[in-house]
């Protein structure tokens, strides 16, 4: 073959990756990976179907020692100076380096990946995280003072990048002082093996990291057990669900990073060279196998036609093959179950499907790229995850028509946007429900930069300095939050002088319950004070369809404008002071001193959220390459939540003022034992500007109210500060849409809690901008 013939076709001949280093330290083991007479699975190369090695079935007993050993470890890791763990985790990085290829082939043996994507992007990024994060535990002491490890952490890693997500969830568990037991996915459990032997070398304490395999009934027990402090967990959404329903009310801390099913806008003004090759890299790297894979292409119209031949020819020259040869492009799928489910899913599609002819490797999991077009938005495959090597497609028109496409999904991981306008792209990127977003480009990561997603792609962060936070806790134990009851009907009571039933406050307008329903609210003097309404699931639903209406405009308004509001409704709240002091006296009993102090230290709390409304700045990040990634706040959204039951005024303030000064719409449940401060404070909110539908209240026993609101699936979030404990049924309701769910058990509400409130009250967007010729 001529030169010329070599650039017409661009053939290549075969350049295998030798495998020798790999098998050798699997033979050195036995290739069995478990204690004599042990319960073990097989895990096989799934490009050929050989076996690799037989691991261990993780049971009960085996969980409870793994997290006994945890637990006895965590003291003395915990304890020790953040220089220390730096240098373990600078070493793990160094280690991980000197390993890097024996390490990238064991993981294409175990995953049927490409050894180019395992060499080049998994290994590289991995070392990456552990050096990011031993800085991060040298700065600890001094950039998080009033923070401490959490405690033991189970994390449970998918079969997608399994040494990749090890990195991404160790190193900052250990950084922070936590020790870990950590569960690879049953398919790909080898590198992860490999590392245990890695952490030994750097001298990482006996009992700091629990390498624990086996299937999913292992990660469950891992999950629900007790002695676990956080779950840190990446993998599909159903499973991710499970977790939430089985960790309610147990007062662990949680992440999830899940499913997804990305939008890949392309508009008629892109590059589109450039454009096709960025397609290829987002839904065809590791066979479609990524979370964050762009796998809904958004073409405009007018170019879907020339986009889609483009796409056909380029499909045309990747080639399929053996993951160990450096120069295929698609490897194997993971497991051959998993091919069947993709397999199954191209079956039933009643669009356009194209796969080119190549011939497939015999005996593996081999799949070909496949183009399924003619779709419509409401296609199952355009909402379905497939998670293989398999791109669907629509068109749009107008680039607001493209926005509602893209999210039009229960997830919101990531999306990418390609147009020559940048004004253009930007634009759509505002729009887009997704935690990652990437503008001409795709596949951006780095340690410094925050990745996760919205709605059902689960909740917290993974990387920068966001993603410490659920890794540790705060120093200082808050006081429990005050349980709280309605005064009781007294033996000699005072009719009042003219009836007062208090209204909800539902879209700017006061409203009856729906139910019709009422109790009396009686002084602690015997006095009748009036009646409040007894809210019912309808009434939940009438606010929250106020609250959606209201959301985008008051989220438009911007922080300049919010603080203008909150100062306003300080002002009114001022001006009736002495009326607020005096229900205080009258509903909790308070002395005149200590309401009148209440009553001014809930107008310096919304003074100090005034401030807040337009000083959370977000943060370009430290990324390698030519490129900013800039992390930005944004509302959490609509938000429920139930008032403290005391201090009655002063935490109604500490609630809602941080909810609103982020440009959240809220829906508030009285305090049970007052509910009449929250009616008085709704006619304050009325005078103050704040626009119709932005605060909701309705009142009402919050054991009732509070698991119906975190069923709902019109709500992002969902907040319970009343003294009952109901983190139960609330966080098990909130695994219905996976919204976040906040159930404090302690509260200092002499502070304002700033770092608590924002984090809870927004979310932060990673937008990633390449720049240069």
């Amino acid at each position: 073959m001529t030169v010329r013939e070599i650039f017409e076709t661009m053939e290549y001949g075969p350049a295998p990756e030798s495998a020798e280093a790999a098998l050798a330290w699997l033979d050195a083991h036995g290739r069995r990976f478990a204690p004599a007479g042990a319960e073990v699975f097989e895990t096989r190369n799934p490009a050929t179907g050989d076996l690799l090695a037989e691991v261990a079935q993780g049971s009960a007993a085996d969980v409870d020692a793994a997290v006994a050993a945890a637990r006895a470890a965590f003291p003395a890791w915990a304890a020790m100076p953040g220089h220390r763990r730096a240098r373990i985790l600078y070493a793990m990085a160094r280690l991980l380096q000197k390993h890097a290829r024996t390490l990238a082939v064991l993981e294409t043996l175990d995953t049927g990946k490409p050894i180019r994507e395992s060499r080049d992007a998994d290994l590289p990024l991995a070392a990456r995280h552990f050096y990011y994060h031993a800085g991060m535990a040298q700065l600890m002491a001094e950039e998080l003072p009033d923070r401490q490890a959490i405690g033991v952490c189970g994390q449970i890693i998918p079969w997608n990048f399994p040494l990749l997500m090890l990195a991404w969830k160790v190193a900052p568990a250990l950084a922070m002082g936590n020790t870990v037991v950590l569960k690879p996915a049953e398919w790909t459990p080898l590198t992860a093996l490999y590392f245990a032997q890695i952490a030994a070398e750097a001298g990482l304490p006996e009992g700091v990291l629990t390498i624990l395999t086996g299937d999913g009934t292992t990660g469950a027990a891992l999950a629900a057990h007790p002695g676990v402090d956080k779950v840190a967990f990446t993998g599909s959404t159903e499973v991710g669900r499970a977790i939430r329903r089985a960790t309610a009310g147990q007062g662990k801390a949680l992440t999830l990073e899940l499913g997804g099913k990305s939008a890949f806008i392309l508009a008629e003004d892109a590059d589109l060279d450039s454009a096709i090759e960025g397609l290829v890299e987002s839904i065809w790297f590791n066979g479609g196998q990524v979370c964050c894979a762009g796998s809904r292409l958004i073409v405009q119209e007018g170019i879907a036609g020339e986009v889609h031949d483009r796409l056909r020819a380029r499909m045309a020259t990747l080639r399929v093959g053996d993951p160990l040869d450096k120069s295929i492009d698609l490897g194997s799928l993971a497991d051959p179950a998993h091919h069947a489910r993709v397999a199954a899913m191209i079956a039933g599609t009643a669009g356009e499907v194209f796969a080119p002819p190549c011939v497939l490797p015999e005996g593996g999991a081999h799949m070909a790229p496949v183009l399924i077009s003619g779709l419509e938005p409401a296609d199952p495959l355009m909402q379905q995850e497939i998670f293989g090597p398999v791109l669907v497609s629509t068109t749009y028109r107008t680039p607001a028509e493209a926005v509602a496409i893209a999210n039009a999904t229960r997830y919101g991981l990531a999306a990418s946007v390609w147009s020559e306008s940048l004004g253009a792209a930007l634009d759509m990127a505002a729009g887009l429900e997704a935690g990652v977003i990437w503008v001409n480009g795709a596949n951006m990561f780095d340690a410094a930069a925050g990745f996760g997603g919205l709605r059902e792609s689960g909740f917290g962060r993974e990387g920068g300095w966001e993603g410490l936070r659920a890794y540790t806790r705060p120093k200082q134990e808050a006081p429990a939050l005050a349980a709280g009851a309605p005064v009781a009907k007294p033996q000699a009571a005072r009719a009042p002088d003219l009836d007062r039933t208090a209204k909800f406050r539902i879209g700017g307008k006061q409203a009856r319950p729906d139910g019709g329903q009422s109790r009396a609210v009686w002084a602690t003097d015997g006095r009748l004070l009036g009646h409040a309404g007894i809210g019912s699931r309808k009434d939940i639903r009438n606010a929250v369809e106020a609250a959606r209406a209201a959301r985008p405009g008051w989220e438009k308004a911007g922080g300049a404008l919010r603080a203008q509001v909150l100062y306003f409704l300080a002002e009114n709240l001022s001006a009736r002071a002495g009326e607020f002091a005096a229900g205080l006296v009258a509903q909790t009993g308070a002395p005149a001193a200590e309401a009148a102090a209440e009553v001014e230290a809930a107008l310096e709390r919304l003074f100090t959220w005034a401030a807040w409304a337009d000083k959370q700045d977000g943060a370009v990040k430290p990324v390698p390459g030519k490129v900013v990634a800039a992390m930005l706040h944004r509302p959490a959204g609509v938000i429920g939540m139930a008032l403290p039951e005391a201090p009655v005024l002063l935490g109604l303030v500490s609630v809602l003022a941080p909810a609103l000064a982020t440009g959240n719409a809220c829906v508030v449940l009285a305090a049970e034992s007052a509910p009449l401060i929250a009616a008085e404070f709704g006619q304050v909110l009325d005078t103050s500007d704040v626009p119709g539908g932005v605060v909701n209240m309705i009142s009402g026993d919050p054991a009732v109210l509070m698991p119906e609101m975190a069923r709902h699936a019109d709500l992002e979030a969902v907040w319970c500060f009343c003294g009952q404990d109901l983190s139960g049924p609330v966080e098990e309701g909130a695994a219905g849409n996976l919204k976040r769910s906040w159930c404090p058990r302690g509260m200092d509400w002499s502070r304002a809690n700033a770092a608590e409130f924002l984090a809870a009250a927004t979310e932060t967007r990673t937008l990633w901008l390449p720049y240069g010729a």
